[in-house]
């Protein structure tokens, strides 16, 4: 299945003190290494987020405007990069390959590759859908572990941006309108960190490398 992912790394962690979660680490690798291995035959990466200097060569970066300005805006400034909409922040040409569906994934989450081939099987199987979102085995909907037709995302991320802005808006209220599919997915490959007791929880290391 032809697709791009667009890697959310660029909040500020404030209920870890500032601590960047994207570079926490799990099993050996930074929870950023682990959503860019997560997002594994994604035609083209575009991580959202301050620039590491450690991605694997031919990742994408940007960042939201402004920078901090959550979730929403930080689809935009991926897809934006991945050629959907122009120039790119930076001014740099976009990628030119336009993959038909895009995997939105936070950085938070260090099982999620657990979850991505699940989705793909699903909206594989259902391609008149616009996508599949992320159900946890408690009934929890996850938006940012999802697979999203591009086209329709970007309809509704041009239509938040006209009518409300994107900055701080809620990505429940962006998707809102698209037809999902509602996919369970493997226990614990939507845990994410949030807090210290969340990093104790899934084993998450809070020594950066």
């Amino acid at each position: 299945m032809d697709f791009d992912a667009v890697i959310l790394a660029g909040g500020k962690s404030s209920r870890l003190g500032g601590v960047p979660k994207a570079q926490l680490r799990y099993d050996g690798a930074t929870l950023l290494e682990r959503a860019v291995a997560a997002a594994r035959g994604a035609g083209s990466v575009v991580v959202v987020g301050p620039d590491p200097g450690t991605l694997p060569d031919g990742t994408l970066t940007a960042r939201e405007e402004p920078p901090f300005a959550g979730p929403a805006a930080a689809i935009a400034a991926g897809l934006l990069a991945l050629g959907h909409g122009g120039e790119t922040q930076d001014g740099e040409e976009p990628s030119t390959k336009h993959a038909p569906w895009v995997l939105v994934l936070a950085c938070d989450m260090p099982l999620a590759a657990a979850a991505v081939p699940v989705l793909l099987r699903e909206v594989a199987g259902h391609q008149d859908t616009d996508g599949a979102m992320s159900v946890s085995g408690d009934g929890r909907k996850q938006p940012l572990l999802g697979i999203y037709r591009v086209s329709a995302l970007q309809r509704e991320v041009q239509a938040a941006g006209e009518e409300r802005g994107l900055v701080n808006a809620a990505v429940f209220r962006l998707l809102a309108r698209l037809d999902l599919l509602a996919v369970p997915v493997p226990a614990g490959s939507t845990d994410d960190v949030d807090t210290w007791d969340d990093a104790a929880a899934l084993g998450v290391d809070g020594d950066l490398p």
